[in-house]
């Protein structure tokens, strides 16, 4: 096959039939013509190979077939097109023709790593779903090592194609040493970045579709994607909000989606006139609670009689729920108020609100002042009383005392 350019070349040369630039054109438009015929074949092949791959138990073999299907493609026509362009040379002085063996090494590199690239992709797919794994890896860990294996080839690539276009890697590599320390002051943000992701993939305190949120920066939302240099994280307003990943290794960051069961944590005021009735009152509170499915008995849970406020008698209430979803602990929460409320009303007790007693120490009589001088009521003026008393209560009003003589 190597030789196949060389013997159509020589049979163009002795086909005296047409001229040489028509033999030539035919030459090269029949062999365009058997590399697709050829690719076509390789495509057919290669799908069957697939779909009897899809029908055994190793995994592997499915995504390396998925991966070379079009690279396989590729190296057909790319051979064919070296052999076309190499016959084209011999009539040509065109400097593309040239560069017909450097452009062929760069192309295979190409396909190599576009063999590599497809193949990584596959392996992740495979390693997160649990469709095609009894254990299926964690998705951010397993999108964390593809990463660094893309990016290996793609700097393995970069380099063997420096080396075929005449350049020397041992300078390049100098070179990259020498100026990768110019190049870390420069970009140290960037590279605290990519530092903070690579503590993120490898201590994992969240990973992608995590809730959680930080105080101190006013960051609370979803984990969509964690870079390289940035995290996406979907506020619950549906705002994306991109934040470096630097960040992490100063703040500190919750993590709610990892709980293991929902707090509740509620103050019912009862009112004072029904004090009687407390003991009863928490003593049923307690026993509803045990008997809830929703609740998490493996856990705190305090039901007491917690403090005397200005206008209740308080019922600290507080226990864990075993939904973990927002609207499923919603829903429970809700249930909970409304039982309680239902067994403070089967007591004979109200729940209180906000209310303020006055006392006064003794009654105020008023009396009629009489017609003003035009004839008109005046209004009641305080009567004077007959005598203070000697002691005066905190809720105690007084009246001022009527005095005779000019005011």
């Amino acid at each position: 096959m190597k030789n196949l350019p060389d013997f159509i070349t020589r049979w163009i040369e002795s086909w005296n039939l047409l001229s040489q630039e028509w033999r030539a054109l035919i030459a090269i438009g029949a062999l365009v013509l058997m590399t697709a015929t050829v690719a076509f074949v390789v495509s057919r092949v290669v799908v069957r190979l697939e779909r009897r791959a899809e029908r055994s138990r190793n995994l592997w073999d499915d995504a390396l077939l998925h991966a070379l299907r079009r690279p396989a493609l590729g190296l057909v026509w790319l051979q064919g097109i070296y052999w076309a362009a190499d016959i084209a040379h011999h009539y040509s002085e065109a400097a593309l023709f040239q560069a017909n063996n450097t452009l062929l090494k760069l192309g295979i590199i190409v396909l190599v790593v576009w063999t590599l690239w497809g193949f990584i992709r596959q392996t992740e797919k495979i390693m997160v779903s649990p469709l095609k794994m009894e254990r299926p890896m964690d998705y951010t860990t397993v999108s964390a090592v593809s990463k660094l294996a893309r990016a290996v080839v793609v700097i393995v690539a970069i380099l063997t194609a420096m080396q075929s276009l005449g350049f020397s890697i041992s300078g390049v590599l100098a070179f990259g040493g020498v100026g990768g320390i110019a190049v870390g002051f420069a970009a140290k943000d960037l590279l605290a970045n990519f530092f903070g992701g690579f503590m993120i993939h490898l201590d994992r305190p969240f990973k992608i579709g995590d809730w959680v949120k930080s105080p101190e920066k006013q960051i609370e939302g979803v984990v969509e994607h964690i870079g390289w240099r940035l995290t996406t994280i979907r506020t619950f307003d549906q705002r994306p909000l991109y934040v470096p990943n630097a960040f992490f290794t100063t703040i500190s960051v919750e993590n709610p989606s990892r709980m293991v069961a929902r707090r509740i944590y509620e103050t019912v005021g009862v009112r004072y006139v029904d004090v009687a009735h407390m003991a009863s009152i928490v003593e049923s509170i307690r026993e509803m609670l045990r008997n809830h499915r929703d609740i998490d008995q493996d856990q705190l849970t305090i039901v007491n009689f917690d403090r005397f406020n200005a206008s209740s008698l308080d019922i600290m209430v507080y226990t864990f729920t075993t939904n973990l979803a927002w609207a499923d602990y919603q829903a429970t929460k809700q249930d909970l108020l409304l039982r309680i409320s239902d067994i403070i009303a089967e007591h004979g007790a109200e729940v209180a609100f906000p209310t303020r007693t006055l006392h006064v120490a003794d009654p105020v009589r008023l009396r009629s002042a009489g017609p003003d001088a035009n004839g008109s009521p005046q209004p009641p003026e305080p009567a004077a009383r007959a005598q203070e008393p000697e002691h005066q209560g905190p809720g105690a009003q007084f009246a001022r005392p009527e005095t005779d003589g000019e005011a």
